[in-house]
Order: C-alpha cells, then structure tokens, then sequence
C-alpha cells in the first residue's frame, strides 16, 4: 500500500470511528503537489504570493475528497459538492446554491483538523478522474473559483496563509484559510 493510502486510510479509520485527529503525517500525492505548482504560478502570473501549504486543511482536502467519492451523487442537483455525507464523525450538511449551510462548510477544518479558523474549499468533478491541469483550467473558467484562488471580488482583502490540497477518483478539492498552519507537510514518496 502506497505512503498517501496508508495515511489517508488511518486518517479516514479515525474518522469513520467518529474519532476525527490530526494524521501524524500528511502528504502529497505527486498529482496534488502538481495541482499546488500549478495554483502558485498561476498566482505569480498574477503578481500574487505562494500560498503556504497546509497540513491540517490537506488532511480535510483527503477525507471530503473521499466522502464525495464514496457518497457523493453528482447526477442530483440539490446538494452540491461543498457538501458532507452523514457517513462519517463530522456534521453532515447539505450545501444548496443559495449558501445557505455555508457555515457547515466553513467549519470542517476546526471539526476535521483542530484549524482554528474557518476554511473555505472550491471542489471539482470529472467522470474520468480528477487531475491537476483539468481542475485549475476548470475553476479558472468559473469566475467564482477563480476570485478564490486569485484574491479578487469578495476575496480581494484576505491573505491566503494556509492552503489544503486533495484527489480522490473523480474528486479534487482545495481549502484555502486565513491562519497559518506549521504542520509538516511533504510530497508522498
């Protein structure tokens, strides 16, 4: 079993126990430390700073990327993919386009990781799996996702100082929070 399984199975057996922790360690998959080179040149082009990647925010990135796999009905229409199943130790949610369970999401990485503030995820699907250039081409044609990533519109004030990156089959998701985070972090060997 590959390094990222093996944490991210210790991290979602905790998690299906209702015992949700910080992992020891949190790592990068090759494709999710793609997608984090990809965002931070995107956002040099931009004349904006690297976001530092974040332990706790990768650790929530793992475990929604899998809800959304193993859970998630991307055929409905009603419950987006901010959305949390009630298949695990979190508060489930239904996420709808009128933000109204907002809050829901923006607490998961306090609930999932001990991150003491709130996050906010922008997240992908694509049938034939999730990939790093697919889903940053994807949020870039989204003007919401893409204020987001770039610090514009309602963004414009906050400094990204902490990011979270995580694939899962036809999943990618990317948390963004306002508090640093000194949790190690490496790329999966």
């Amino acid at each position: 079993m590959k390094t990222t399984s093996v944490l991210l199975f210790l991290t979602l057996l905790l998690t299906a126990a209702g015992e949700i922790r910080q992992a020891e360690t949190v790592c990068l998959s090759a494709e999710e430390k793609k997608l984090y080179d990809l965002m931070m040149a995107y956002r040099k082009s931009k004349g904006l700073d690297a976001i530092p990647l974040s332990a706790k925010l990768t650790q929530v990135a793992h475990v929604h990327a899998k809800d959304l796999a193993e859970n998630h009905d991307p055929t409905q229409q009603v419950c987006n993919l901010h959305s949390w199943s009630k298949k695990g130790g979190w508060t489930s949610c239904c996420y709808t386009a009128d933000h109204k369970q907002a809050a829901c999401m923006w607490n998961k990485p306090r609930e999932i990781a001990g991150y003491e503030s709130n996050g906010y995820e922008i997240s992908y699907y694509f049938s034939a799996g999730a990939d790093a250039a697919g889903g940053l081409e994807g949020w870039k044609q989204s003007n919401g996702h893409n204020q987001m990533i770039i610090n514009e519109g309602i963004w414009k004030k906050i400094k990204w100082n902490a990011i979270g990156i995580g694939f899962y089959r036809e999943y990618g998701v990317v948390w963004f929070g306002d508090l640093k985070d000194e949790t190690p972090i490496e790329v999966c060997k």
